[in-house]
C-alpha cells in the first residue's frame, strides 16, 4: 500500500539524518542518550575543520534533509487520511451524510449592493414659461408645475434606495444572482399613516409621526420592495453560461446600461439565455437569446401554476452575438502601473423580430368562460417588425491619458404601424437612427489633476418635438406633433396616409447616461435629436475627496425639434460638485447645476419670451457594501 511505503521511506531518511556528517567538518549529531558513567574515558577530540575528508564536500545539509523529511510526512499524512476517508465512505453511510452536511456549511453566500438618499431642490425647472392650457395635448407639457399655484417655483425633497445584490454560490462553479430593491426611489414622506386609515386615528396629515410600508394599489403606485433581476451562472470547462432575468450593459453605457451605478435610477433587464465564451485569450465570444416580448398568455393577477404563452405569432425576440477583445480591471491596472497601453474594442450586435402584434384582450378569459359567456378574443395586427442593431465600442487608455468611444445603430423597418384597431394595418415605417460618444481624459497631474472632454451626438430629423416620449400625444390631429410640441412620435401617419414622413430617425440615450444635471437628465430625460460638448476637470484635494466641474453645451440638429421651431441652441449648463469616499464604503457627494436656456427652447410664436435661469441642488449620502 502507498502509505507503507512511504513510512518505510520515512523511517529510511531518519536513519540517514542520524548518521550524516556535519558540514563544518564537526562530529556526527547522535540521538539522545542517558549520562554516560564517570570512569567513562573522555571522547576524543574534534578534527580541525580542515582535516574533514574530502568525501563530505557534497554532503546534503541538515537544513535541507528535515525539509524533505517534513515534506514526506506530510504526504503520507495525506494518504493515509484519504485512504481512511475512502474506507469512511465505503462502510458508514452516517460519516457521508456528515460530510455533505459539513460542505454545506462551507458554501458562500455574498451580499453586495447600497444604501441612498438623495436631497434635492429644483428651482424654476418650468423656464419661466407660461402654463401650458388644462386640456391641451401632452406634448405641449415641459415640466411637471406645482398643482396649486404656478407662482410656486422651487420643488425640493429626498428620496431613497437600499439595493441588495446577493449571490449564492451553490459551489465554486455554480452560482445564482439577483437584484432586490427595497424602497426604490421612494419620496421620503410618501406613505404617512393617513393615507391608510384602517382605525381612523389619523384624518389631518398634521398629526402624521409613522411612514407605513408601501403596497402597490393601497397606500403606493408600487410595492415596497421589487425583485429586479435573477439569474443563474454556471461555469464550464468552455464558457460561462447565464440564464433568467439579468441586466444589460455594453461599452460606455449610452445605448445598453444596467443601471448598477450609485445614482442610477433606470437600469436595462433582459430575460436572457447567454454563453460567455474565450476562444483565445482576452476574446470574448458571447452568444445571446433575449426573449423581449412574449404577448398574450394566461398570466393573469390571480393566477396560479405555469404560465402558457398563448401564440407564438406576437412574440419579439432579439439574437444578440457579442465579440470583444478586452482586459479585466486586474489586468488594465497592471498594464498601466507598467506604463503599458491598454488596447480593448468590440461589437454588440442585435437581430430582433416580431410578426404580429397583441391591441386588446378583453372579456372573460377562455379557461374560465362559463356556456353561453360572451368571449372577446384579443385583437391581433399585422406589425412585420425587423430590427437590426449594431453597436461598436473602442479604449485606448495609457497612464496619462484615455480616449473611449461608442457609435451605435437601429436600423430596420415595420410593416404595420398599427396602434390601435382603427389605425390602418398596412401602412409601413422606417426606422434609421445613429447615436455616439466620444470621452477623452487627461492625467495632467498624476493622481491630482484631470481634464477631459466629451463630445455626444443622437440623430434626429425635422419632426416637431424631440421624440422621448413617443406615446405622448401631440397637439395634431391622430395625435401627430404640430410645430411647438415639445414631445411627441417622430412620424406622422393618420388614415389617409403617412404625409411623407413614415421614418423614426432619432436616437435616443439611455435614461442612465447622466451628461448633466438639468437638461437632459431632468427636463428633457435623455439625449435625442442633437449634440453637445463637454468639457470638464476634476482635482483631487484629498484621497477619497474629489471635486469636479464641467460646462456643457447643447444644440438641436434640427430647429423644428424644438419648442420655438425657428432655433437650434438649446442651452449652456455649468456643474460643480465634490465627492467624498472612505475604504469602508461611505459616500457623500453635492452638487449644484445652473442652466442658462438658449432660445431653441422658448415658445413657438414669442420670439421676445425670457426664460428664467434654472438651478439645481442634488445631494447624495450613501453606504456601499
Amino acid at each position: 500500500m502507498p502509505h507503507v511505503l512511504l513510512a518505510a521511506l520515512l523511517v529510511a531518511s531518519s536513519t540517514a539524518t542520524a548518521q550524516t556528517p556535519v558540514p563544518d567538518g564537526g562530529t556526527p549529531a547522535a540521538a539522545p542518550q542517558e549520562s554516560a558513567p564517570a570512569e567513562a574515558p573522555p571522547p576524543a577530540p574534534a578534527a580541525p575543520a580542515a582535516a574533514a575528508p574530502a568525501a563530505n564536500d557534497g554532503a546534503v545539509s541538515r537544513e535541507e534533509l528535515e525539509q524533505r523529511l517534513e515534506a514526506t510526512r506530510q504526504e503520507l499524512r495525506e494518504d493515509i487520511r484519504a485512504q481512511t476517508a475512502t474506507q469512511a465512505v465505503a462502510n458508514n453511510s452516517d460519516w457521508q451524510e456528515e460530510w455533505t452536511e459539513e460542505k454545506r456549511k462551507l458554501e458562500l453566500f455574498t451580499l453586495d449592493g447600497y444604501l441612498r438618499v438623495r436631497p434635492t431642490l429644483f428651482y424654476k425647472f418650468d423656464l419661466g414659461k407660461f402654463p401650458v392650457p388644462s386640456g391641451s395635448a401632452s406634448g405641449r407639457q415641459f415640466w411637471t408645475r406645482s398643482p396649486r399655484t404656478p407662482a410656486e417655483r422651487t420643488q425640493a425633497g429626498a428620496n431613497m434606495r437600499f439595493r441588495l445584490d446577493p449571490s449564492f454560490n451553490v459551489s465554486e462553479d455554480v452560482r445564482i444572482k439577483a437584484q432586490v430593491d427595497a424602497l426604490d426611489n421612494i419620496l421620503l414622506g410618501s406613505n404617512p399613516d393617513t393615507a391608510y386609515n384602517l382605525d381612523g386615528r389619523n384624518t389631518f396629515t398634521l398629526f402624521s409621526e409613522n411612514q407605513a410600508p408601501g403596497n402597490s394599489a393601497v397606500n403606493a403606485f408600487k410595492d415596497s420592495v421589487q425583485v429586479r433581476r435573477a439569474y443563474g451562472e454556471v461555469t464550464t470547462p468552455v464558457g460561462i453560461l447565464r440564464f433568467g432575468r439579468m441586466g444589460s450593459h455594453w461599452g460606455v453605457g449610452m445605448l445598453r446600461n444596467d443601471g448598477n451605478c450609485l445614482d442610477c435610477d433606470y437600469g436595462d433587464t433582459v430575460d436572457r439565455i447567454q454563453f460567455v465564451t474565450e476562444p483565445f485569450a482576452g476574446w470574448y465570444v458571447t452568444p445571446m437569446i433575449d426573449f423581449n416580448a412574449e404577448g398574450v398568455s394566461t398570466e393573469r393577477a390571480v393566477a396560479q401554476g405555469e404560465p402558457v404563452d398563448l401564440t407564438q405569432s406576437d412574440d419579439s425576440h432579439s439574437l444578440v452575438l457579442a465579440i470583444a477583445r478586452r482586459d479585466t480591471e486586474q489586468q488594465e491596472r497592471a498594464k498601466l502601473d507598467n506604463n503599458q497601453g491598454v488596447l480593448n474594442y468590440g461589437l454588440y450586435f442585435t437581430y430582433r423580430t416580431q410578426r404580429y402584434a397583441t391591441l386588446t384582450e378583453t372579456g372573460v378569459p377562455f379557461d374560465e368562460a362559463a356556456p353561453g359567456a360572451t368571449i372577446n378574443p384579443p385583437t391581433f395586427v399585422p406589425r412585420g417588425g425587423t430590427l437590426y442593431v449594431p453597436d461598436l465600442w473602442f479604449k485606448y487608455a495609457e497612464k496619462k491619458f484615455r480616449i473611449e468611444a461608442e457609435i451605435a445603430a437601429q436600423l430596420g423597418s415595420i410593416d404595420g404601424r398599427a396602434l390601435t384597431a382603427s389605425d390602418p394595418t398596412t401602412q409601413s415605417l422606417r426606422i434609421a437612427q445613429f447615436g455616439g460618444v466620444l470621452q477623452t481624459e487627461f492625467h495632467v497631474i498624476e493622481n491630482k489633476l484631470h481634464l477631459g472632454v466629451e463630445l455626444g451626438f443622437a440623430s434626429g430629423d425635422k419632426a416637431p418635438g424631440f421624440g422621448n416620449y413617443p406615446g405622448r400625444t401631440g397637439s395634431g390631429s391622430g395625435g401627430n406633433t404640430e410645430p411647438g410640441d415639445v414631445e411627441g412620435r417622430q412620424y406622422r401617419c393618420d388614415n389617409g396616409g403617412c404625409n411623407g414622413d413614415n421614418a423614426i430617425r432619432n436616437f435616443r440615450f439611455n435614461r442612465d447616461y447622466r451628461v448633466d444635471l438639468i437638461l437632459w437628465r431632468s427636463i428633457l430625460n435623455g439625449v435625442t435629436d442633437a449634440f453637445y460638448v463637454r468639457p470638464g476637470l476634476k482635482y483631487s484635494i484629498a484621497e477619497g475627496f474629489d471635486v469636479f466641474g464641467s460646462i456643457i453645451y447643447s444644440q438641436a440638429f434640427y430647429a423644428e425639434s424644438t419648442p420655438s421651431y425657428v432655433s437650434k441652441g438649446l442651452g449652456l449648463e455649468a456643474d460643480i460638485g465634490a465627492r467624498y469616499i472612505t475604504e469602508d464604503g461611505f459616500v457623500a457627494g453635492i452638487d449644484y447645476g445652473i442652466l442658462f436656456p438658449l432660445s431653441g427652447l422658448k415658445d413657438l410664436n414669442l420670439p421676445g419670451q425670457e426664460l428664467s435661469t434654472a438651478h439645481a441642488v442634488r445631494g447624495t449620502l450613501a453606504i456601499k457594501f
